[in-house]
């Protein structure tokens, strides 16, 4: 063990590596995502004594929050339902985090917990070894160069969110301006006085075209699906953590009776503005189908006053400098902002079916029960429940591989004890070895 942790740290700081491809045996799990989940799951596992190598293709910790995120964003959950394993936010940060507050905390929280990511890591193929009873994951780095990584577990993080959803739009090659997703949106600044169309109602659309709007840009929301909006806060109480405590309680219907008719009372009815709701409540839809409910920071005031226009329409076609929609109707834009959100991309590298969908790189089984796959593979950020639901599955998937962790070093303690003798095995080091394991 303690040889292998050495091989470990060798292949990271080597900077002298060749062209040809490397095979390293990693001692403990293999996490691929430096992101929240993957930061939780590595914390959570150090806690237990056991090391685990954590692969990030980009440059950094938490590349999502880091450069695909809108500047005015926060947390839209209170900090104590955001918060990873083992380590609060700070008390004095506010209830709900800005987004460079959030960043901080987790930079906090890497080194709080000593997680090293190996950066600029792509991988690219992990596959389980039937004969040899490993994962193999072989990744690329910045100079394409191939390393194969051999571990008993393999945890993916890499979430729901890795790619970015782009719909093809006939003619999208003929609009005359930018044409962007939501995760190159940064401010408003450079949308002042133009005309932009916001396709997409989830929370990032509509927090997008509030956010135009405080920069005098002209939003219009094009809006397709049904879609339940919901007031942040109830008489100053989360709505998510008052929802929380009430299904303690009360069945999921009538708690989503109670949210519909909040929100009726404090956002009026949001079908005579455009915004029409699905048939199951909030939280049924949530529970069935990972379809979060958006909380409202402002935009249905702005839609009210007409600041924020809505339409309900398809687009047909773009053409050089407007929108035709489904309904035959053109109208003229400056911009389009693409909020039409993530998706999952661990099909296009793990050659495994059983576990994950391969329709949308889901696990088959939904939340509580998608966490744990055959042969030491874990999913760690697919819960359709954010940070919450990532610390959750986090703190579940260390106390599993902590039960073979043991259970090996149980075995392996056996093995030395009946193959040295006692004068060549001293007391002093049988307790070695017992805390290396432990």
């Amino acid at each position: 063990m303690d040889n292998l942790k050495e091989v470990e740290g060798k292949r990271i700081h080597d900077k002298k590596m060749g062209a040809s491809a490397r095979c390293l045996m990693v001692t403990g799990p293999v996490i691929v995502g430096a992101g929240p989940s993957g930061m939780a799951t590595a914390a959570c596992l150090k806690e237990k004594g056991i090391p685990s190598l954590i692969l990030e293709r980009a440059n950094c910790i938490a590349s999502l929050w880091q450069h695909k995120t809108y500047d005015r964003l926060r947390l839209h959950l209170p900090k104590n339902f955001c918060e990873l394993p083992l380590m609060p936010f700070p008390e004095s940060f506010p209830s709900y985090p800005t987004k460079q507050q959030f960043l901080s905390y987790l930079d906090d929280y890497a080194n709080h917990f000593g997680l090293e990511p190996v950066f600029n890591t792509t991988v690219v193929n992990a596959e389980y070894d039937h004969r040899c009873r490993f994962w193999r994951i072989k990744t690329l780095g910045l100079k394409q160069e191939e390393t194969e990584y051999i571990s008993q577990w393999l945890i993916v993080a890499t979430g729901e969110n890795a790619e970015e959803v782009m719909p093809h739009i006939e003619g999208t090659e003929n609009f005359g301006g930018p044409i962007l997703h939501s995760s190159s949106y940064r401010c408003g600044e450079t949308f002042r006085e133009k005309s932009v169309l916001v396709v997409g109602c989830g929370n990032s659309g509509m927090e997008v075209s509030l956010d135009l709007c405080n920069y005098n840009a002209r939003p219009t929301l094009a809006v397709r699906n049904a879609v339940h909006v919901l007031p942040q806060e109830i008489i100053g109480i989360s709505t998510f953590g008052l929802s929380m405590s009430l299904l303690k309680w009360l069945p999921v219907r009538l708690v989503d009776q109670f949210l519909l008719l909040m929100s009726w009372f404090l956002l009026g009815d949001t079908a005579q503005i455009g915004l029409i709701r699905p048939k199951l409540g909030p939280l049924e839809l949530k529970n069935l189908f990972g379809k979060t409910p958006v909380l409202d920071v402002g935009t249905i005031g702005k839609i009210k006053s007409g600041d924020v226009k809505v339409i309900r329409q398809g687009i047909k076609r773009l053409k050089k400098d407007s929108v035709e929609f489904v309904d035959g109707k053109d109208e003229k834009f400056d911009a389009i902002i693409l909020a039409t959100g993530f998706k999952s991309n661990v099909v296009s590298w793990l050659k495994e079916t059983d576990m994950f969908s391969q329709n949308n790189g889901m696990p088959r089984k939904t939340f509580p029960n998608g966490w744990k796959g055959e042969n030491g593979l874990y999913a760690v950020g697919f819960t359709y429940r954010g940070l919450l639901g990532a610390s959750i599955v986090a703190r579940k998937i260390a106390e599993d591989i902590e039960h073979d962790w043991k259970a090996e070093a149980a075995n392996f303690l056996a093995f030395t004890r009946a193959s040295l003798p006692q004068s060549e095995l001293g007391a002093k080091e049988i307790i070695k070895i017992d805390r290396t394991f432990y």
